[in-house]
């Protein structure tokens, strides 16, 4: 969808905490089931149905901020909006797990990995930016 995103990844500077290229697909396999496992825990949990559905909208804005994210930083090389956008989709994913956690605790740990994972690819993404 981004057009050669990996391959873009490959050329540009990048600081030496880098992961090589062939890790992120594997990793972001593991975090969408993740994510997946605990949308699926939220929306059929017996809980306030407004307060379920307010975790999940937050939780659906998120995978459209992580979707757009791609092309702002692989297609267009935007590296320090990239990073902002980032930052946006980290404080939504803490929003939605915080909400996660006081419906079902589960849903909310499996979206710890999501929140570090986050952290390292925006002190990635940054590094990036200093360094393209």
């Amino acid at each position: 969808i981004t057009g050669g995103g990996m391959e873009t990844f490959e050329t540009i500077s990048k600081p030496p905490l880098s992961p090589p290229g062939w890790l992120f697909p594997i990793v972001w396999t593991i975090l969408y089931i993740l994510m997946g496992v605990s949308a699926y825990l939220i929306e059929t949990t017996d809980y306030n149905t407004g307060k379920k559905n307010r975790a999940l909208i937050t939780y659906y804005l998120s995978l459209i901020f992580n979707f757009f994210w791609s092309f702002i930083f692989f297609t267009f090389r935007q590296y320090l909006f990239a990073f902002f956008w980032l930052l946006i989709l980290l404080a939504l994913v803490v929003t939605y797990t915080v909400k996660y956690f006081k419906i079902n605790k589960t849903a909310g740990l499996l979206n710890i990995p999501y929140i570090v994972w986050l952290v390292f690819a925006g002190i990635l993404n940054f590094s990036v930016y200093l360094l393209n």
